[in-house]
């Protein structure tokens, strides 16, 4: 007891200097003094952003083995796993779920936090430019999930901070009038703000102007899909959409420039990753449907989304004629009645590839074109919505689809030349079938839009397959359904999902 209580006097002792420190002084020993007291929002939106391009997961799974088949642009002769979720309509969990169960956590998540701390009640409410920069790009993704699913969580997304781990479902009618209105007012406000946000957008590098095109621009792209259900919101706000101004040249696309590191999850191009040969998603060639469409009219883009015949690092059959698109709805057996041969079929010595120039990790991700501004302008003319010439748009939708490759490539470059010759040969009819064609066409590797366009206009006329065990009658996908853990998990999807939850039950805008 007696050593217990000499030290114990010890410690006393030694105590009572700390006594009279300054407590200021020992707030100071416990701050880290190279830790950030505050986030910068401006580089979280370029986080967002990255993001938004998605990974190779997503891109793999859903855009590219999922949408990429259902809209007959790419094929495969592989059943299991997600390979056939989209080419033979397959349910694949991976597939149907990877949009909702990644997004939600990265995009929304990150850009749905920048929205919030730049608003009014946010830690930095003056950073109105870098405010509707971010609303914009939370639009992107979101509108693809709802455009995929239907009803989704939307004004309670992403809210656990707030206690809500069960979000409600909102209407999709709900959801679209709700982001026309934000792209509303994102397009009137960005620029008058004093905030410069610069190389941290790795979009558009901090230039309002383009971004004020790019909201306008969703605006008419998001009003024209509500055109067949609600016509009078949707007249309105295409007309909005371009007395505000949109797209006017390949300049204004909205792209982002991938990278080549850290790694195959981070920054690189997912539907490069998604296609390499050391990947699953190396299977998928291009499909018969767009390759007789492009050759059949002696298309320039014919040998820019393809690179040719060949195994994976050349050399390649490029001859234009040689050219040849793999069936949907086949495997290696079938494939062989098809091809009239006994003999195994080898994929890459047999049909054409996607152009490898194009699929670099590094490549750009297009979140949306000049080339799909103007065909829905020529959509919106042929409606009486605009007073713009149908001919014009059409004419000046296929040129910008015919030379905005280079971004990839300096020599994918279609030449004013070339592009002349294919429309002097190829004249718009004045018809909203030839529109959604070319539209489809000029939504090659944007198969997300290709797909909701195809549901919005019924163009082009695709031929369903019937592959054994499909999960849709033989009928392409009207929707995809939820994620198995929501739909398990979250009460709230039996009030308000879209339902029932199968392939064929459509989203509300689509009733063509």
């Amino acid at each position: 007891m007696k050593y217990i209580n000499i030290f114990s006097c010890i410690i006393i002792i030694c105590m009572l200097p700390l006594a009279s420190c300054d407590n200021d002084e020992l707030v100071e020993l416990n701050i880290n003094p190279t830790a950030a007291n505050e986030l910068d929002w401006k580089f979280m939106l370029t986080q967002g952003q990255v993001q938004a391009a998605e990974n190779r997961y997503i891109n793999g799974r859903v855009h590219l083995n999922l949408a990429s088949g259902l809209i007959q642009q790419m094929a495969t002769l592989q059943v299991g796993g997600e390979r056939g979720s989209g080419d033979k309509y397959m349910r694949h969990l991976d597939s149907f779920n990877g949009f909702m169960s990644y997004v939600y956590e990265n995009a929304l998540k990150t850009l749905g936090e920048v929205i919030r701390q730049t608003g009014p009640e946010g830690t930095n409410p003056n950073w109105t430019n870098l405010h509707h920069m971010a609303q914009i790009m939370y639009i992107i993704p979101m509108h693809i999930m709802t455009d995929l699913h239907g009803n989704v969580p939307y004004t309670e997304a992403n809210k656990g901070v707030e206690g809500i781990f069960f979000p409600k479902y909102d209407s999709q009618e709900t959801i679209y009038k709700d982001m026309l209105a934000k792209l509303e007012v994102a397009a009137a406000t960005i620029g008058t703000g004093s905030d410069e946000v610069g190389a941290a957008d790795v979009v558009y590098g901090g230039d309002f102007t383009k971004w004020k095109k790019l909201a306008n621009s969703l605006m008419l792209r998001l009003a024209m899909r509500i055109s067949n259900v609600d016509p009078g919101t949707a007249q309105t706000y295409v007309q909005k959409a371009i007395s505000g101004g949109v797209m006017e040249s390949n300049e204004d696309m909205a792209w982002i420039q991938m990278a080549s590191g850290p790694s195959q999850w981070f920054n690189q191009n997912g539907i490069s990753r998604a296609m390499i040969p050391d990947d699953w998603g190396a299977n998928n060639m291009l499909s018969k449907t767009l390759i007789d469409f492009l050759k059949g009219r002696n298309d320039p883009r014919l040998m820019i989304y393809s690179g040719g015949i060949g195994i994976w690092g050349g050399p390649y059959n490029t001859d234009p004629a040689a050219q040849k698109g793999m069936p949907n709805g086949y495997d290696t057996e079938t494939i062989k009645e098809y091809e009239g041969t006994t003999e195994e079929i080898d994929r890459e010595l047999t049909y054409s590839r996607l152009n490898p120039m194009m699929l670099d990790v590094d490549d750009p991700f297009i979140f949306m074109t000049y080339a799909e501004v103007e065909f829905l302008l020529a959509e919106a003319a042929l409606k009486g919505w605009h007073s713009g010439d149908a001919t014009s748009h059409y004419n000046a939708g296929v040129k910008g689809s015919m030379q905005q490759w280079d971004i990839f490539d300096p020599s994918l470059t279609v030449s004013d030349a070339e592009v002349e010759a294919y429309l002097a040969a190829n004249p718009f009819d004045g018809s909203e079938k030839m529109i959604g064609e070319q539209h489809w066409a000029a939504n090659f590797m944007q198969w997300y839009e290709a797909y909701s366009n195809w549901r919005r206009t019924g163009y082009p006329e695709l031929s369903p397959v019937n592959y054994p065990g499909n999960v849709s009658g033989g009928q392409i996908f009207r929707r995809i359904e939820y994620y198995s853990q929501e739909v398990a998990n979250n009460p709230n999807l039996q009030e308000g999902g879209t339902l029932p939850n199968d392939v064929m039950t459509r989203v509300w805008w689509d009733v063509q």
